[in-house]
């Protein structure tokens, strides 16, 4: 009787302090832990990155390194008009390759004129060598090797950005698989000031030589970076303070009326055909549409980008 007594007494007893048993962790458990720390005092976070490359820059360390993304997969351009088109555009080929004994006409002279003023290697091979090389395409006896393609890390984008004292700018392509609507957005951020363009790992367009030549060169100075998960990504992105912005046909919001432009924002740009996938479009902060007097249902990758960059930059000012 007296152990029960004892038990009901520590039971409902109202004295502060440790409880029998508990060591004093539960009162401890209660204290607070201070401040929550601003970015960019916490470890991991991009404004903490900015501010160390920062300091060490200060230092006179020089900047940061940065992380850098995975690399691409070498490819070929194979053709005499193909070949010639890419190395008009800019295309970073590394080498041409020149069949033995080649037909001379306008298309080779040229090829062999810009690879000389671009310092390309020129490789003379017997036509099996290049039927070997190109798995029996039809070369015409010209091809052209294209080197992988280094992609960026998605956080670089906005770290560098921050690094300029610029709010970030930056399209997300969700689902896109056209090469050349990847290089017309390449093309739209580099003419509207944006800082990158994001795609992911997979059942995505690349940097293929079809996304350089729309590019009309502009892929040699915009960051195209390569997520693993986009989702992932553009929630790395929020909690570094930017505000993700999904268009849609039926967006809650219209452009004109879409007030976060002119701060750290990303914009998410679906395909034509499907538009944003499902984690895509509830992670996005809001969904815009653009209005279309004309009727039209959607428009591809490309010119949506466009439009809404335009916007951003006109309210950058």
């Amino acid at each position: 009787m007296a152990g029960n007594s004892q038990r009901r007494n520590r039971r409902t007893s109202n004295k502060k302090g440790a409880q029998v048993g508990s060591g004093g962790k539960r009162r401890r458990s209660l204290e607070g832990k201070g401040p929550t720390p601003p970015a960019s005092a916490r470890k991991g976070h991009v404004k903490n990155r900015v501010a160390n490359a920062k300091a060490k820059q200060a230092a006179g360390r020089g900047p940061a390194p940065r992380r850098g993304g995975a690399k691409g997969t070498a490819e070929l351009v194979v053709g005499r008009n193909p070949v010639v088109e890419a190395l008009r555009e800019g295309v970073p080929a590394t080498t041409l390759y020149v069949q033995q004994f080649i037909d001379n006409d306008e298309r080779v002279r040229e090829a062999l004129q810009l690879a000389n003023e671009l310092g390309l290697h020129l490789m003379e091979a017997p036509r099996p060598e290049l039927d070997r090389m190109t798995n029996g395409l039809n070369h015409q006896g010209l091809v052209a090797q294209i080197p992988p393609y280094e992609y960026a890390h998605p956080e670089d984008l906005a770290a560098a950005a921050f690094d300029d004292g610029e709010d970030p700018l930056i399209v997300a392509l969700d689902g896109v698989t056209d090469p050349r609507n990847l290089g017309a957005v390449v093309r739209s951020v580099s003419a509207f000031g944006g800082h990158g363009v994001v795609v992911p790992e997979r059942r995505a367009a690349g940097m293929t030589a079809g996304a350089w030549k729309t590019s009309a060169g502009t892929a040699a100075r915009t960051p195209v970076a390569r997520a693993t998960n986009l989702t992932r990504a553009l929630e790395a992105y929020q909690k570094a303070g930017m505000t993700v912005v999904g268009l849609a046909a039926d967006g809650e919001v219209e452009l004109q009326d879409l007030q976060v432009l002119d701060g750290p924002v990303v914009i998410v740009v679906g395909s034509e055909g499907k538009g944003l996938s499902r984690l895509v479009g509830e992670t996005c902060d809001v969904r815009v549409r653009i209005p279309m007097p004309g009727g039209a249902e959607s428009l591809n990758a490309g010119v949506a980008a466009g439009v809404v960059l335009w916007e951003a930059a006109r309210r950058r000012g």
